[in-house]
C-alpha cells in the first residue's frame, strides 16, 4: 500500500535529497531491489518507477521487502504521526509500542480500541498496510535490532526482551527482516569510544535485565528546558534530576524498574535502565522516548510557530522545545489534581508527603552506586491512595474526596486512562468525574497522550507567559489566537509556559 499519488513527488524529493528529517515517517522501498531504506540512505537514489513508499516498515515486510543493510531503517526515529494523528491506528500505534499485544494478545489490543480482532486487523491492514501481529512483529525487530547494536546482551536475553516467545522466532525475524544473524547484525554496531564500549559491556553483561542505548531523535532538542522542567516537579525518592540529568523508579508490568537519561557533551542522550523482568525492556524504553517527546518533528513545529512574529523569538530562543509526557498515566492524574490551583513547590511538597508515606520502599540496585541511593521509593498505587490518601493529603475535604476517588475508580477499573485512549472520550470520562474540569482533563491529555494541539487557557503562568509575548493575556481571545497554530498548539503553551515572568509564590493554576 503506498502513499497516495499527491504524496509522491514530496517523498521522493525527499529521497533524492537524503533528508534525515524524514526518518522514521516513511520507508522507501525498491521494487529492483526488493529492499527498503530510511528517506536518509547514502546509497544511488531509486529511479522513480522502481519505488513504492510505505507508512511502515511493516507494510514493506508484509509486501516481501527487506530491510536495508547500509541504512537500517528501523534504527530511525519513531513518526510524530502516532502523537499528531488521534484515529484507530495511531492509537493501535501506541499500544503496540507500550507491549500490549506481548502482553494481551491480538484480542485484547482489539478489545482496548473497541474492536473486534478481525475488525482491527481489516482497518489496519487497510490503513497501514499490515495487520496488528505483523505490527508488533516489525517494532519486536525494531527492539531486537536497537539491543544488539547498542548492548552486548546474550541473544538470549535480547530475544526475550524484545517480546519473542523464543529465540528461534528472534534468530528467524532477525533473518527474515535484516537478511542477516544476530551474530552478523551486532557485528556492524557503530563503533565507540573505548570508554563507551566497556560501559555497554558492562550494561549488558554484568547486570541481566540492564541496558545503556543512545535513544535516536530528531534536532534539535531543547533537552536542558526538560530537564529543568522535571527538576521543578521531581518528587524526592522517586525521582532525581541534575541539569543533565533525569533518573527515577517506576512500577512495570513486570515488577520494579529504574531509567536514567542523560545527555552526553555532543548532544546526545542516553539511556541506562534496570527492569525486573526483561520483556518490559522494549515498553521502558517506548516510555521513556514519550517523557521526553522523542518522535516530535522539531523543525516542523518550530517552522509552523515562528512564522507568527509574536512568536518567532520563542522560537529562536527555545528551538527544538518539547513537551515532556507522563511516565504512568495513574499517576499522571493524580499528579495533576493534588497540583489543582496551588503552585508548583507547594503540589511537590504534597507529593512528596503522600509519597512518603504511601510509597512503595525499595532498596537502590546494588551495581547503580551510591549516587542512586536516594531513589528509594515508587510512587503509591492507586489502591493505596483510595484507602489511605485522606490520612496524608492537606486541604479542602471536597479535594480531597476527588482525589481519592478517581485513585479508587482507576484501581478498580471503572475509569480506564491509557496512551491508547481515544482524546475526546478521554476528556468526557475525566470530566464527568468529581473534582477533574477542562483544565486538567485537557493537561491529562496533552501529557498522557502526547497530544501536540492543547491549549489551556485556564494556566495562570500559561496566560501570563501571553502576556510578556505580546498575546492576548485573556483566556478568551487568547484561545481564539491560538486557533491559528493548530495542530501545535501544545508546543506553543510549552513556549509561553517558558515565557511566563517569575511571580512571587502564590495560588496558580500551575500544576506538578
Amino acid at each position: 500500500m503506498s502513499f497516495p499519488v499527491i504524496d509522491f513527488d514530496e517523498r521522493y524529493r525527499a529521497i533524492s535529497a537524503r533528508d534525515t528529517r524524514f526518518d522514521g515517517q516513511f520507508v522507501t522501498a525498491v521494487r529492483s531491489t526488493r529492499i527498503y531504506c530510511r528517506p536518509s540512505c547514502p546509497a544511488r537514489t531509486p529511479k522513480p518507477e522502481n519505488v513504492t513508499f510505505f507508512p511502515t516498515s511493516a507494510a514493506a515486510h508484509e509486501a516481501g521487502y527487506r530491510a536495508c543493510k547500509r541504512c537500517l531503517p528501523e534504527a530511525a526515529p519513531g513518526s510524530p504521526a502516532w502523537d499528531l494523528r488521534s484515529d484507530t491506528a495511531a492509537r493501535a500505534m501506541r499500544l503496540i509500542a507500550n507491549g500490549v499485544v506481548e502482553r494481551e494478545g491480538v484480542p485484547g489490543l482489539a478489545a482496548r480500541l473497541g474492536y473486534s480482532s478481525r475488525h482491527l486487523t481489516r482497518l489496519l491492514a487497510a490503513e497501514l498496510g499490515a495487520g496488528p501481529l505483523a505490527l508488533a512483529r516489525a517494532h519486536r525487530a525494531h527492539t531486537a535490532r536497537m539491543l544488539l547494536v547498542g548492548t552486548d546482551m546474550p541473544v538470549s536475553d535480547v530475544a526475550f526482551s524484545a517480546g519473542f516467545a523464543s529465540i528461534r522466532q528472534c534468530n528467524e525475524t532477525i533473518r527474515e527482516v535484516f537478511g542477516m544473524t544476530p551474530g552478523e547484525l551486532r557485528l556492524r554496531r557503530p563503533s565507540l569510544r573505548p570508554a563507551e564500549a566497556r560501559s555497554a559491556q558492562t550494561a549488558g553483561a554484568a547486570v541481566p535485565g540492564t541496558i545503556d542505548l543512545v535513544l535516536p531523535h530528531r534536532g534539535p532538542l531543547d533537552a536542558a528546558g526538560i530537564f529543568a522542567w522535571m527538576a521543578a516537579r521531581a518528587v524526592p525518592g522517586v525521582e532525581h534530576v541534575t541539569s543533565t540529568s533525569f533518573s527515577r523508579n517506576l512500577r512495570m508490568p513486570g515488577g520494579p524498574a529504574w531509567f536514567e537519561v542523560s545527555q552526553d557533551d555532543a548532544g546526545r542522550l542516553h539511556l541506562r535502565a534496570t527492569v525486573t523482568a526483561l520483556g518490559d525492556l522494549a515498553p521502558l524504553v517506548s516510555i521513556v522516548r514519550r517523557i521526553f517527546d522523542l518522535d516530535a518533528d522539531p523543525l516542523a513545529v518550530d517552522a509552523a510557530l515562528s512564522s507568527h512574529p509574536e512568536l518567532a523569538p520563542l522560537v529562536a530562543k527555545n528551538p527544538g522545545i518539547r513537551v515532556p509526557g507522563s511516565a504512568d498515566p495513574h499517576e499522571m492524574l493524580i499528579r495533576a489534581m493534588v497540583g489543582q490551583q496551588i503552585t508548583v513547590v507547594a503540589a511537590r511538597t504534597a507529593l512528596t508527603a503522600l509519597t512518603e508515606a504511601l510509597g512503595e520502599r525499595l532498596a537502590a540496585p546494588p551495581h547503580l552506586g551510591a549516587a542512586h541511593s536516594e531513589l528509594g521509593l515508587l510512587f503509591p498505587t492507586m489502591s493505596a491512595i483510595a484507602e489511605h490518601g485522606a490520612e496524608v493529603l492537606r486541604g479542602p475535604a471536597a479535594r480531597i474526596r476527588a482525589i481519592t476517588g478517581a485513585a479508587a475508580a482507576l484501581a478498580d477499573g471503572s475509569l480506564t486512562l491509557t496512551v491508547g485512549d481515544d482524546g475526546a472520550a478521554q476528556r468526557e470520562a475525566l470530566l464527568a468525574m468529581p473534582g477533574i474540569g477542562p483544565w486538567t482533563a485537557d493537561y491529562v491529555r496533552m501529557r498522557v497522550l502526547g497530544d501536540p494541539d492543547v491549549l489551556l487557557p485556564g494556566d495562570v503562568a500559561l496566560r501570563g507567559g501571553a502576556a510578556a509575548s505580546g498575546l492576548p493575556g485573556d483566556a478568551r481571545p487568547l484561545t481564539e489566537w491560538a486557533a491559528r497554530t493548530a495542530p501545535w498548539r501544545s508546543y506553543l503553551s510549552a513556549h509561553l509556559w517558558r515565557a511566563a515572568p517569575i511571580r512571587p509564590a502564590r495560588k496558580t493554576k500551575e500544576i506538578s
